[in-house]
């Protein structure tokens, strides 16, 4: 009897199907660390217990992305194991802080399955909850996932694709219990601006940029046990090169918006995103922002920004897209999120 896994294939999954993903993770303040090191983040509220504390929350939580990149590594073995490329994300919502000693375990429900027109792949749509050790829900998000097929002969299944949001409404956003930014300490966070002073439509070119290294992605997909073989293995691809994995992307563009947007503390939700191209060794990320909604919150001081961050490894800031419609060849990621700001 074969112990080993070979990772599911495209018609081993089926509509309804609910995953249990080992195993379940107890995170520290070391993963804060690593993750600081990993990227050039410098919000204040992950950075600081005393800033944290002043904003109503017992200490700083872990980073929202670290908690994302946690969640999302555990599926990685029953999802995307054999994946071509991680497609989308939509529906996203922070739920619950995440402190260190707080262990996190991830399930996943099968919620669409459609086969490629060539026959040798497929997507699948899968919605994902983490949870922590009390069973309280910390994040809940759905991606979909371009999977190989075992067999190219194998039956097509009917085609099943979730009609999602476009965004997650702002009165549908979770605010963590006792946040309050009315005393909120401008100088300490490293930047002046408010809630007010962002409009809709601004873009905010955040100026930096950081190449990416092979040493430093292999790192980070060891620390979140992503296990994806395109990320592991270079003679799984043609090419001969190693995927950058889309998590270390976004992370890299997030620490890189603190430049314009330090005082968007956390991320509570996740809209949408694509990763529009593929990111190498070597590539140099640089980040805009394109401010695309605002909302008060019921918590005192806080307001909510919704951004669109944009990764590009080259280029003009601003360009998306081509005269074709389609993503122009330097852009990286295209996310899009809400996040909590002062007031």
């Amino acid at each position: 009897m074969a112990k080993t896994n070979p990772g599911r294939f495209f018609e081993d999954y089926a509509v309804g199907q609910v995953i249990q993903h080992a195993v379940p993770r107890t995170v520290g303040a070391g993963e804060r660390a690593l993750y600081h090191a990993l990227y050039p983040m410098r919000h204040a509220l992950y950075s600081s217990d005393e800033f944290a504390r002043a904003s109503g929350l017992p200490q700083s939580p872990l980073d929202d992305l670290a908690a994302f990149h946690v969640v999302f590594g555990k599926t990685v073995p029953d999802v995307s194991l054999n994946a071509v490329a991680n497609l989308g994300y939509a529906e996203g919502r922070w739920l619950a802080p995440v402190y260190p000693g707080d262990t996190l375990s991830s399930a996943s429900e099968v919620i669409g399955v459609k086969e490629n027109s060539n026959g040798k792949t497929g997507v699948v749509y899968v919605r994902t909850t983490g949870t922590n050790q009390r069973g309280q829900k910390v994040m809940e998000y759905t991606r979909w996932v371009m999977v190989r097929k075992r067999d190219a002969d194998a039956p097509a299944p009917t085609p099943v694709v979730p009609d999602l949001a476009k965004s997650v409404a702002a009165t549908d956003l979770v605010i963590p219990e006792g946040l309050d930014f009315t005393s909120y300490d401008f100088a300490a966070a490293g930047e002046p601006h408010r809630w007010g002073d962002y409009d809709i439509g601004e873009q905010i070119d955040h100026v930096d940029g950081v190449t990416i290294e092979e040493a430093e992605h292999m790192m980070a997909t060891r620390l979140w046990q992503n296990t994806a073989k395109v990320h592991f293995d270079a003679t799984f691809r043609p090419d001969g090169q190693r995927l950058i994995y889309g998590g270390h992307v976004i992370s890299m563009a997030r620490a890189l918006s603190f430049n314009g947007l330090a005082n968007a503390q956390m991320i509570v939700a996740l809209n949408a995103g694509a990763h529009a191209n593929p990111c190498f060794s070597g590539d140099t990320i640089k980040a805009w922002t394109e401010v695309l909604d605002k909302a008060e919150t019921p918590a005192p001081g806080v307001g909510a920004l919704r951004l669109r961050l944009v990764a590009t490894k080259g280029g003009a800031p601003f360009a998306l897209r081509g005269e074709d419609g389609k993503y122009r060849p330097e852009v990286l990621l295209d996310l899009d999120y809400w996040a909590l700001v002062p007031m």
